[in-house]
């Protein structure tokens, strides 16, 4: 049987058991929803390139780059370049997309794959101001930033089945990033095989039976962020599925004395959780409570329907008829609509909820205390872990914090020899902090429980070249680069251990592979030029 499929390109016609449309099981005896839900931005939030191909061209000022997006005889293409008469600015080139990531309501970027390795589109679709421009934190780039892993964090927010990466880098996987395209029902309501093949006598997931912390944890596992969030000893986000608490795998936190969502995207809930309507209403009140997750009001219902929400609540006697009936847009007046902090040319729905609100940015909260979001309870290793990702972006106190923190949970914690972040990251505020003799001791524990962390391997490296102990610096920077090409730093690190040992031929091989992925990596361009040329001479000096 054929039915009617939307897509960027329009309506378009597939069959009712189109491998690409999984929740097609689901039709037969939920129709209604199905036919609604399919037009949602989460149903069509990914899926082939071409079915999501958006034409466009734009120059990128502060980096001379001009991009365009073009279809060509069906497959969808990248094309870069930029005239330089410097060899190491000239550029050209292209790279085929193969998924669109986003439903274009808000925006939409593109995945290409690479020797096994995929990435981001260094460009992005902005709906709100329909524009083109640099993926968000990379505006002012001043090379092109084409090596933007995707890991499966990103993409179980955006597709269903989405494989497990491989050890040696979040960005490679064996096959396939994702099975299918946008959140299919399952994703929600558990697995539906024995739902469907015992037709309806095996219940599904009754979400609204939970407990409300699993209740909760449906939307949350993609609508909650943060400022940082920390992944529990010993579990994998990989593997939370619908039922689960999501905080018995990671915490989140956010400074204590931030501003509502702190201007996050995708903070809702921490705003929320701040308002008198969550604080008087308590788990009766969750996201479903105003929004539909299976349809989306029309634009012309949109005003209606959010205010009989407010509603169900706010229902004493004459209020509707005399609360501000000349505005029946309860947003409009308290919920702020700010810019985001962390996209660009986007906006922040604020979920605090006041009663007098102000679109403003919202200052961006980046030093004081750190609590957790919904107040669950934090040991020493996960709150030493997430004050060391805010030292790492510069809170120099949060890394004295987090340092003491680690080292008792170092001593205390069960399964902490095994830990490799723990130590990775102690291994690093000791680093910072000059405590060499004990870094070491620390990246070398880490790298005992995962050979593969790049942190504490190239971490390492640099101690070793400190000791002047430059073999074994070469040979952790290979590691690392060899087995995750988007380590920039390692492999521009490794060439030039590799030149200052007289391995001239390595070092090219070297400098070659990350221009390869990299080919706006002025850097690595200028040296290898250089070391072809014999103006930079490679051995011991």
């Amino acid at each position: 049987m054929l039915v009617l499929c939307w897509s960027p390109k329009g309506v378009q016609a597939r069959p009712d058991n189109d491998l690409r449309d999984p929740n097609a099981a689901c039709a037969p005896c939920h129709r209604e929803i199905y036919e609604r839900y399919r037009s949602t931005p989460m149903a069509n939030a990914s899926g082939p390139a071409a079915d999501g191909f958006l034409p466009g061209a734009f120059v990128h000022q502060a980096s001379g780059v001009q991009y365009s997006v073009s279809d060509d005889a069906g497959r969808i293409w990248l094309s870069y370049e930029r005239d330089s008469p410097s060899p190491d600015k000239a550029l050209k080139g292209r790279q085929e997309l193969r998924y669109f990531i986003g439903s274009g309501k808000r925006g939409r970027t593109y995945l290409f794959e690479q020797s096994g390795y995929w990435f981001e589109s260094p460009i992005n679709w902005y709906a709100k101001k329909q524009i083109w421009d640099m993926a968000p934190n990379f505006l002012t780039a001043q090379e092109m930033p084409l090596t933007l892993p995707v890991d499966p964090g990103c993409l179980h927010c955006h597709a269903s089945d989405v494989a497990h990466s491989l050890p040696e880098a979040r960005n490679l996987y064996a096959g396939e990033p994702f099975a299918h395209g946008g959140i299919t029902c399952t994703e929600c309501h558990g697995d539906g095989d024995a739902h469907i093949a015992t037709k309806g006598k095996a219940h599904m997931l009754d979400i609204d039976a939970l407990q409300p912390v699993q209740r909760d944890s449906v939307c949350l596992d993609c609508h909650l962020e943060g400022q940082t969030a920390v992944v529990r000893n010993g579990r994998e986000m990989e593997n939370f599925f619908p039922g689960d608490d999501l905080f018995d795998f990671a915490l989140y936190f956010v400074y204590r004395n931030e501003n509502g969502s702190g201007g996050r995207a995708t903070s809702q809930w921490e705003a929320l959780l701040r308002s008198e309507c969550k604080r008087k209403s308590g788990d009766r009140l969750t996201c479903t409570t105003c929004h539909d997750p299976h349809g989306s009001p029309a634009p012309d219902e949109k005003i209606a329907f959010y205010r009989q929400k407010c509603l169900q609540c706010h229902n004493t006697t004459g209020f509707a008829e005399k609360h501000h009936p000349e505005n029946l847009d309860c947003t409009a007046c308290h919920m702020a609509r700010p810019p985001s902090n962390d996209i660009a040319h986007e906006q922040v729905t604020d979920h605090w909820i006041k009663k007098r609100i102000s679109n403003a940015r919202l200052p961006l909260a980046t030093s004081g205390e750190l609590e957790t979001v919904g107040s669950m309870i934090a040991d020493d290793r996960d709150l030493g872990l997430a004050y060391a990702q805010m030292a790492a972006r510069g809170n120099q106190a949060a890394g004295q914090r987090a340092m003491a923190l680690l080292e008792r949970a170092e001593h205390t914690e069960s399964g902490a020899k095994r830990d490799h972040e723990l130590h990775a990251q102690l291994g690093f505020l000791y680093q910072m902090s000059g405590k060499s003799d004990a870094a070491i001791e620390e990246y070398q524990i880490a790298l005992e429980a995962d050979p593969n962390s790049s942190l504490a391997a190239g971490d390492l490296a640099l101690a070793r070249v400190g000791q002047h102990q430059y073999a074994d610096a070469a040979r952790l920077w290979k590691a690392v680069f060899d087995h995750d090409p988007a380590q920039l730093r390692a492999g521009m690190n490794l060439a030039v251990v590799e030149c200052g040992l007289g391995e001239r031929a390595a070092a090219l091989a070297t400098l070659d592979r990350l221009i390869e992925f990299a080919p706006d990596n002025q850097n690595a361009k200028a040296m290898a030029r250089e070391i072809r040329a014999g103006a930079q001479k490679c051995g011991p000096r």
